[in-house]
């Protein structure tokens, strides 16, 4: 039998894995000491709560959350049920350009593959992370619930991976600065209050800094100009955005879509993982779209 894996950095949570029946892998962080592991240590993530301790927290200068690889022995937990059972494993997951987990990964299959020489592993690195992983992510999920073969699954990511985008914007520069993952950053600091970052992920799974733009709306009207430029047949696919605690904006942003692109356009609103949420920031708000490339 398949089973399906997804991962928590990709804004899949508990309902989310549980509609398509598959099993959900918790990328932890750490506050104040503690080790957090979403949609394990609780059901669900209240954003608001933890996105105005990252607000409250950079305003005082506090401790930040901090984020941390998936152990072997962690992974090893995930896995072996499966395996002692004979099913094979999909497990369609964020970029790995952006951790040192999967190596960790790697070692614990290699290890239960000893021990169950037969075991069947597949991984689809969907060279992304929060809501353009979620949208890959649902996109197997729902051949997976129509009962296609792992072959065939691996096979409609290939075709679409870079036929879906996200660009984001964040807010407080301290963040991003802070994480260090984002290439290009730099060029767009300065010293101009209120200036804000775009991002987006480029093929090879990398978060990369495309400009910057003074104030909120001239960052949103940003986002709308990418899905003008770039959009492809968006109303068939996937339209997702994304907010770190930012409902207010990412309404402002569906708003805006629906204004520009139709009334009736389907756009679902999701909420980024905490885990990449640390590296975000509160307040960043971006747009995922079906595209003619990333």
């Amino acid at each position: 039998m398949l089973r399906l894996f997804f991962d928590s950095d990709c804004d899949v949570d508990l309902k989310t894995a549980k509609e398509y029946g598959a099993e959900l892998i918790s990328m932890p962080y750490t506050v104040d000491g503690k080790l957090i592991c979403p949609y394990e240590d609780y059901e669900e993530f209240n954003y608001n709560e933890f996105y105005g301790m990252l607000r409250d927290r950079a305003a005082q200068g506090g401790e930040l959350p901090t984020t941390s690889s998936v152990n072997a022995e962690r992974y090893k937990r995930y896995f072996e049920p499966f395996f002692a059972q004979g099913d094979e494993i999909l497990y369609v997951h964020f970029s790995e350009a952006m951790s040192q987990t999967f190596e960790n990964m790697r070692a614990a299959v290699a290890e239960l593959k000893e021990k169950y020489p037969d075991a069947v592993f597949r991984e689809f690195d969907t060279k992304a992370i929060t809501t353009l992983g979620y949208t890959l992510s649902r996109e197997a999920g729902e051949l997976y619930k129509a009962g296609k073969t792992a072959d065939e699954i691996i096979a409609h990511l290939n075709k679409e991976i870079n036929h879906y985008t996200i660009y984001f914007f964040a807010d407080n520069l301290k963040f991003f600065k802070r994480s260090g993952r984002v290439g290009g950053l730099a060029a767009t600091m300065g010293t101009l209050l209120g200036v804000r970052p775009i991002i987006y992920i480029s093929e090879e799974g990398k978060m990369e800094s495309i400009g910057k733009e003074r104030g909120r709306f001239n960052a949103l009207e940003r986002l709308l100009t990418y899905v003008e430029e770039l959009g492809d047949d968006i109303r068939a696919h996937r339209l997702v955005v994304a907010h770190t605690g930012a409902d207010e904006i990412a309404d402002q942003l569906i708003e805006a879509i629906k204004e520009r692109f139709g009334a009736d356009l389907e756009i679902e609103k999701v909420v980024v993982n905490p885990t990449a949420g640390a590296h975000c920031g509160p307040d960043s708000v971006g747009i995922c779209f079906h595209s003619k490339r990333r």
